[in-house]
């Protein structure tokens, strides 16, 4: 089992919990900006929007595949190295966006970028619940999750902004400057904390219990809940524009109280994680389906809107570190091999929500995909609460040999 070389301080062990929250920032920045720059993008390689897109789903793929399998073949290193050496790599695969120029080569520098992103991300949980008490796990990893939700909600934004500015390359630029700033405070200020020494045997142990049959019933829930919030998300504008009635800046200034909210949420709900992972679960998917029935049916009053999108977003995401806690404790002694296992099921969900939702305002208008994703979250209700039930391995020690 790994050990912490040495317990920092408070003060020390809040620095690297936000030292770890800026990695995973300056990372969650680099995948979403795309999705603002996708049009220039597009331009630049002479290729369509959709193809475009498909710089999105490569990267989706690489934290889905490419995170957990990485994961497993470092467990042995120094969890310091294995996060310095991912945004080494992340670094080096936003170099190639910014150089090249061609399309095959843009996507498999994203599948890189969203393989080594998985496994920080992992990493980065596993260090950050390694210098904490027991009783403080559950804010460790809000903090260090909210570092996805900040980079929505405020990252983005502005890098969509600079994009305008810069063209999307030079916003890159500026990702490619940040990941080594984050490089430099990772090398400086996260401990020591070694990795595993076991044999392949115990290795294959673990796998066999991050991917028990609860484990996957666990990670059902997490496919469910983001499957819900991106059939929503994905065709939000087109709801705002459309129903509610909002344009140009108006929307942009909705979808950033959208995403300061999820941040809120983020942060908040580690608390919760730690009194009732379960719980806040319960309360978060059944709260979800609710926000977003009432979103249907007030759409078209600008105030309303605003108000329950901020309802939304502190209730989606406050689910998001009681997921990700509920998954490495059912896991038992195979928490760090499943501790990347959220983030492939997230990218599932949000690849899932995107088609729900393109189906849903296909085929029925712009209010569909609201409805449909108050459905799916009721179904995450009746998955919560099935899971709550779930407990962590019981681990018998072996006997001491008698004298």
């Amino acid at each position: 089992m790994s050990t912490q070389q040495a317990a920092p301080g408070r003060s020390s062990t809040t620095l690297v919990l936000v030292t770890l929250f800026f990695g995973v920032f300056v990372m969650g920045c680099a995948e979403l900006l795309v999705v603002g720059v996708l049009d220039l993008i597009a331009a630049d390689l002479d290729v369509s929007v959709s193809a475009a897109g498909g710089l999105v789903t490569a990267f989706a793929l690489g934290i889905a595949i490419g995170g957990p399998v990485l994961t497993m073949l470092t467990m042995k290193l120094n969890k310091r190295t294995v996060l310095v050496g991912a945004l080494v790599v992340f670094i080096v695969a936003n170099l190639v966006l910014v150089l090249a120029s061609h399309y095959a080569l843009f996507l498999a520098a994203r599948f890189v970028a969203g393989a080594v992103e998985g496994l920080f991300i992992g990493v980065a949980f596993v260090a950050g619940m390694a210098i904490v008490p027991p009783e403080r796990v559950g804010r460790a990893i809000a903090l260090i999750i909210s570092g996805v939700t900040v980079s929505a909600a405020v990252g983005v934004p502005l890098g969509t902004l600079a994009s305008q500015g810069f063209g999307w390359r030079g916003s890159f630029t500026g990702i490619i400057v940040l990941c080594v700033l984050a490089l430099v405070a990772t090398m400086v200020l996260v401990p020591s904390v070694a990795g595993s020494e076991r044999d392949a045997s115990a290795d294959a142990g673990q796998a066999k219990y991050a991917f028990a049959p609860r484990v996957l019933f666990m990670l059902t829930v997490n496919i469910v809940v983001f499957t819900s919030l991106y059939t929503a998300l994905t065709y939000i504008v087109p709801f705002l524009q459309n129903v509610t009635g909002i344009t140009g800046a108006l929307v942009s200034a909705f979808l950033l109280a959208y995403g300061v909210a999820t941040a809120v949420g983020s942060f908040g709900g580690g608390r919760f994680a730690d009194k009732s992972a379960s719980g806040t679960l319960i309360v978060g998917t059944a709260g979800t389906a609710v926000a977003l029935l009432v979103l249907y049916f007030v759409g078209s009053i600008p105030v309303l809107v605003a108000l329950v999108m901020l309802l939304w977003g502190v209730l989606a995401m406050s689910m998001a570190p009681s997921l990700q806690l509920r998954v490495v404790t059912l896991a038992g002694p195979g928490g760090r091999v499943a501790s990347s296992l959220p983030a492939s099921a997230v990218n599932i969900g949000i690849a899932a929500g995107s088609a729900a939702g393109g189906v849903a305002i296909s085929g029925f208008g712009p209010s569909a995909p609201i409805i449909t994703a108050s459905a799916i979250a009721v179904v995450g209700v009746l998955l919560a609460w099935a899971t709550s039930y779930l407990k962590p391995p019981v681990i018998e020690k072996t006997a001491e040999p008698a004298a």
